[in-house]
């Protein structure tokens, strides 16, 4: 595939991923869909090599790391920049793509506008969870994880004992774990047929992408993190019981 010579709009017929990956250059691809990558980049003063480059590399699927044999203090930074990826890149990419929509894109004509009105609400809903997660689960867990190692604040460390539970943290998690559900639903399951355009083809694909990046989160957090942050927090009470009857 010649990238220079192709279409805007056939470049993101091919990969949807491209938008994206135009979209950080700058070039919001409905605005050039029918001109060629190359007269784009000259319009824009891109260096066309650079951007195919980028593009080429969009393409390769990225590995989610084996964070299994990992400390929890490794694992909440690899969560944490997740976190960052999706509240400063991914959401504001997909809620600037949201607002291009027009009631003849959709199928259900009134579901341009519904989803321009919910995504926000379910950004800020998102936003608001992942920093609560930041501020008390992870919190709690790296206190758990510096006490493991002796580097502890004894009072500060009961307190927080006191006032949270790791069991207690997983069961409000599983609350979350469909928040996608009612944009399925306006969406039809991200239904497209034949006369769907191609801007639709995008929001979609990058709504099924997000939320796919949100069941390897959510996996990480029950399969690994939780199960690592039980048996310390269980290490910590043991040692507490053990300097109690010492004294």
């Amino acid at each position: 595939m010649s990238y220079d010579k192709s279409k805007i709009a056939e470049l993101i017929e091919k990969n949807y991923v491209f938008a994206s990956v135009l979209y950080y250059f700058g070039i919001e691809f409905y605005d050039y869909s029918e001109q060629t990558l190359e007269q784009v980049c000259r319009q824009r003063g891109l260096r066309v090599e650079q951007v195919i480059s980028s593009l080429e590399s969009a393409t390769l699927q990225p590995e989610v790391p084996n964070l299994s044999s990992l400390p929890v203090d490794i694992i909440i930074a690899y969560l944490k920049h997740t976190h960052y990826i999706f509240v400063k890149h991914k959401l504001p990419y997909i809620a600037r793509l949201i607002q291009e929509l027009k009631p003849s894109d959709l199928i259900n004509v009134s579901a341009a506008e519904d989803l321009k009105f919910i995504f926000p609400l379910y950004v800020e809903d998102f936003i608001r969870h992942i920093y609560k997660e930041e501020d008390t689960l992870f919190t709690y867990i790296l206190q758990l994880h510096k006490a493991n190692t002796g580097d502890f604040h004894p009072g500060k460390l009961f307190f927080m004992m006191e006032q949270n539970a790791i069991e207690e943290f997983a069961v409000e998690h599983d609350c979350h774990d469909d928040e996608m559900e009612g944009i399925r639903n306006l969406t039809q399951n991200y239904a497209i047929n034949g006369e769907t355009s191609l801007l639709v083809k995008v929001v979609y694909g990058e709504l099924k992408s997000f939320e796919e990046n949100l069941k390897t989160h959510a996996h990480i957090e029950d399969e690994i993190l939780f199960p690592k942050a039980l048996a310390l927090e269980k290490n910590i009470k043991q040692k507490w019981r053990s300097l109690i009857n010492l004294n």
